[in-house]
């Protein structure tokens, strides 16, 4: 099978779909399919694109063997207009690297951003492949739930492009139960249309190690227990509980913020304001550092505000902890919350509860026993049902003939 990835986010950027779509792009060449991806110069959470790839309409590259055809983009961060020209941007330049890229058997969409449908579905019509829409979050519903957009002429426009996307689609991906339960119920997706691809990790590439002393000399770390947070830094997450938490707990825990993204600012300055001098805010790093920062931790603190949209959530963050057998704290409801608790993998604590989250941590620090059955534990569940090998093999036996013939 011959399949092109289209989207607008792609490593060398560092974020959940990156990571994500080049796992299972590697893992699919493992298997003797053959992959090329058309995305958008990398820009994401930086707000420009990314030395060397600057002034450039098109450039070819190759990420970890897979063809990689890039094309500009308008980089912003954010929310609003700008953001909405980010989108149109790319699903309009993305068209040179479709052009370019050769005649593939399936093309398969990454949303959001939604946008990127209509180019993905005219590539699909003019060279007669499949369409695989991958739906990893439901937008518009996010957008619509956490406030960023209300309702008016642009969020019409969205729920029928939503809607015009599932019914030209071959087959709809779900990344998520929540998702997948959504789609059939609520957007009345026909069930031979569905497929499920949730979010794995590598488990090779995550796994348990020593923590480095470099690295804590490095953070000036003391002996006080460490809590992280890795990711996008966004509206979602509702971080500034989480800095909050690390407030009350200025002689007891530190806490790392490892990533960046349009909230980011604000939570700097409400760790000023608070005086939580045991806040520390490090700009994104490689993937492969990831492990190291992992060992140094008590605890992987992952958090949701409280949405029905949030509750259907399984956020990639919580894969690369469990892969390291690092405990989690699941700040949040629903399915993401069902995971960590049925697997003991960690403890759940309310949404936009900073008093809660504040105990959840001390509970984790203070009972080594209770940390280290939650550390096997978490590493058992990434190894059972977790691991994109097993993710992506389940997925092309989910296919017509095995995705011979999607």
């Amino acid at each position: 099978m011959r399949l092109l990835i289209l989207t607008q986010y792609y490593p060398p950027e560092i974020g959940a779909p990156q990571t994500r779509l080049a796992a299972f792009a590697r893992h699919l060449v493992q298997r003797g399919h053959e992959v090329e991806v058309v995305t958008a110069m990398p820009h994401h959470l930086v707000g420009r694109t990314y030395d060397g790839y600057r002034g450039k309409l098109y450039m070819r590259d190759n990420v970890d063997g897979v063809p990689v055809h890039r094309t500009w983009v308008y980089a912003a961060t954010g929310t609003g207009l700008k953001r909405i020209a980010n989108y149109l941007s790319f699903a309009m330049s993305s068209f040179i690297g479709l052009a370019r890229a050769r005649r593939a058997d399936v093309i398969f969409v990454e949303s959001p951003p939604l946008f990127l449908s209509v180019p993905g579905w005219i590539a699909a019509v003019a060279t007669g492949a499949k369409l695989v829409f991958n739906v990893a979050d439901l937008w518009p519903d996010s957008v619509r739930e956490l406030g960023v957009m209300g309702d008016g002429p642009l969020m019409r426009f969205a729920e029928r492009l939503e809607a015009w996307s599932y019914r030209r689609a071959d087959i709809v991906n779900a990344v998520t139960d929540g998702i997948d339960a959504t789609l059939r119920g609520k957007k009345h997706v026909p069930a031979a249309k569905l497929r499920f691809l949730p979010n794995g990790i590598d488990v090779e590439r995550f796994a348990p190690q020593a923590p480095s002393e470099r690295l804590r000399e490095m953070l000036c770390l003391d002996g006080r227990p460490v809590f992280i947070y890795a990711g996008t830094h966004g509206i979602a997450q509702g971080l500034h509980h989480v800095v909050d938490a690390a407030a009350r707990l200025r002689e007891e825990a530190v806490v790392l913020f490892v990533g960046s993204g349009p909230t980011k600012p604000a939570l700097v300055e409400r760790a000023l304001r608070a005086r939580a001098t045991n806040v520390r805010f490090i700009d994104p790093v490689p993937l492969d550092s990831m492990p190291d920062y992992f060992a140094l931790a008590a605890a992987s603190i992952v958090p949701l505000v409280r949405s029905s949209v949030t509750r259907g959530a399984r956020p990639s963050k919580l894969f690369p902890a469990f892969s390291c057998g690092i405990p989690v704290i699941y700040s949040g409801e629903g399915e993401g919350a069902q995971l960590v608790a049925d697997a003991g993998a960690g403890i759940v604590v309310p949404p936009e509860d900073s008093a809660a989250l504040a105990e959840g941590m001390l509970a984790v620090a203070r009972d080594p026993v209770a940390r280290e059955r939650m550390s096997q534990a978490a590493r058992k569940l990434a190894l059972d049902r977790f691991a994109w090998s097993n993710i992506v093999d389940a997925w092309l036996a989910s296919l017509p003939e095995g995705g011979a013939a999607v």
